[in-house]
């Protein structure tokens, strides 16, 4: 399993209320898209930065989801560069369900 992080700028004065709104409008796109395991959707505290956390099957499924033309959208959107990680997911506790889940390579 892969952790994508994808980090960009919100535009100066952006309010929650609006970050919320432009999150919310994303989720059909996501829902739609079979491949996508998880999506967590984060903000900074000080509302300048937005996080997404995406659980995909490998690599290849985020950088499908994320190509050229959605990163080029996004930073038109924000006005500065897309930051995006990949990271092997190796194991999750959860201790509200009460279970570790160790993921094969």
């Amino acid at each position: 399993m892969i952790v994508e992080i994808v980090r960009f700028t919100h535009p100066p004065g952006t309010s929650r209320a609006d970050i919320l709104a432009g999150a919310e409008a994303t989720l059909e796109r996501w829902r739609a898209n079979s491949e996508l395991v998880r999506k967590l959707y984060l903000c900074s505290t000080d509302q300048t930065e937005g996080i997404g956390i995406y659980f995909w099957p490998s690599v290849e499924a985020a950088r499908r989801g994320h190509d050229a033309a959605w990163i080029a959208q996004a930073e038109q959107r924000s006005g500065a560069p897309v930051r995006i990680e990949y990271h092997e997911l190796l194991m999750e506790l959860d201790n509200q369900a009460g279970t570790v889940t160790r993921h094969p390579a």
